[in-house]
């Protein structure tokens, strides 16, 4: 029954629970505190400035202050603030050095966006093909702990796609190189039947093992060259060149292939991470020649730094309230209402304020109906380590977790959120 149920057809027909979604965007450098968090508390607030263009969806967010990253040990504030976002665990020690603090290596544990893709792929019924699926934008070729914030495990960084092209090939492939991979492994499985006799039982276990992998990997491409999908992929506008004045472009065209993804149940989990932690993007779109980070450096005093930064934070604002919108007029496959209503995203950052390096204080923005949070709020929690938020997200999936990441940094158990 675990099986059948865990058919696209009969499990569209009857779901033994509502399907859900989490996308996790991020962007860098801390935000302007006075321009984002609203000076309400519950549900009557105003937005400010960097929040205004998620007015439309005004009813369907959770804007969280006083949620820390609390994380301490190696590595700098950017360091931590990115590689601990997702962990909330400690880094390694190593040997990558940043700013004035000690140097230090990946994350001792596992992020919460795998966590929860490793949960839902350990059951038939919300067992997708990809389980989570990481999308970059500007991220760049570089690897280190500013520029990692999914971990598949201890010192297992997983590096997100930032060339949408890429992430086309992966999601849909090539039907041709498919059907020559096909013929190739076919001519694998009948050396392997020769050979079979003439190893000892240690080389003929192993072997077996190998040609179950292949057996397994061909019958999976025989039933994708014949794949139906929910809605064909998307059409990409060609020769975008993965560069700094075309992340607009990139954005949206990483967007659409997260949404196509999951109206196909490709994956239940997402994440979007705009350029890293340190990131240092011109936003020549906004008028903005200035490196996104040393701007994020200037003290509050520079009012024109405040406005770009400000202007900056808005347009990452913008791009969430597109994705939002998006995900709004696309009717939930197989179910009822839009993928909004079954997807929350949540926008955050590695700084609470870029010129100070604060860890506390993160931007964390709920929006969606996924999880099941009663939204439409402003709320103000005293100084709580995010770990607890990292542990709501999971209990909101039925993934009943006692702590995550520092076990003494989920003290307290999960926010109450719903």
């Amino acid at each position: 029954m675990p099986f059948l149920m865990g058919l696209p057809s009969l499990g569209e027909a009857a779901p033994t629970r509502p399907r859900q979604r989490l996308i996790v965007m991020f962007s860098p450098n801390g935000t302007i505190p006075k321009h984002y968090w609203p000076d309400q508390r519950g549900a009557d607030f105003a937005l400010k400035p960097i929040l205004k263009p998620l007015e439309p969806f005004r009813d369907q967010l959770l804007v969280l202050k006083g949620v820390h990253n609390s994380v301490r040990g190696d590595g700098d504030s950017h360091m931590r603030g990115m590689s601990c976002l997702l962990t909330g665990i400690e880094l390694f020690p190593g040997n990558i050095q940043g700013g004035s603090h000690t140097p230090a290596g990946w994350a001792k544990g596992i992020s919460i966006d795998q966590e929860i893709k490793n949960f839902l792929q350990s059951q038939a019924a919300t067992r997708t093909r990809f389980g989570a699926l990481e999308f970059g934008v500007g991220v760049s070729d570089r690897a280190d702990p500013w520029t990692r914030m999914s971990y598949a495990g201890p010192n297992q960084p997983v590096a997100p796609t930032d060339d949408p092209y890429l992430m086309y090939q992966k999601l849909y492939g090539n039907l041709r190189d498919k059907a020559a991979l096909q013929s190739v492994l076919g001519t694998l499985q009948e050396d392997f039947k020769k050979l079979g006799d003439r190893l000892s039982p240690a080389d003929r276990a192993l072997l077996e093992q190998n040609a179950k992998f292949v057996a397994e990997l061909d019958a999976e491409l025989a039933a994708d060259q014949g794949k139906k999908y929910r809605t064909q992929p998307p059409a990409l506008e060609s020769g975008v060149a993965n560069q700094n004045d075309n992340l607009p472009e990139l954005s949206r065209m990483q967007m659409e292939l997260l949404i196509n993804s999951f109206v196909n149940d490709f994956a239940r989990v997402a994440t979007l991470q705009f350029t890293k932690s340190v990131g240092g993007a011109r936003m020549n779109w906004l008028d903005i020649k200035d490196n996104h980070h040393s701007l994020s450096h200037e003290p509050d005093k520079n009012a024109t730094a405040v406005d770009k930064l400000t202007r900056i934070n808005t347009w990452f604002a913008g791009e969430l309230a597109h994705l939002a919108k998006r995900l709004s007029e696309t009717p939930e496959p197989g179910g009822t209402g839009s993928m909004l209503d079954h997807t929350t995203i949540v926008w955050t950052n590695e700084l609470g304020k870029g010129n100070s390096h604060t860890l506390n204080d993160i931007p964390f923005v709920l929006l969606g109906g996924g999880l099941g949070f009663q939204t439409g709020r402003s709320l103000q929690f005293k100084g709580v380590p995010h770990n607890r938020l990292l542990l709501s997200l999971a209990h909101a999936f039925g993934h009943k977790l006692e702590t995550f990441g520092n076990p003494t940094l989920s003290k307290g158990g999960p926010l109450a959120l719903s």
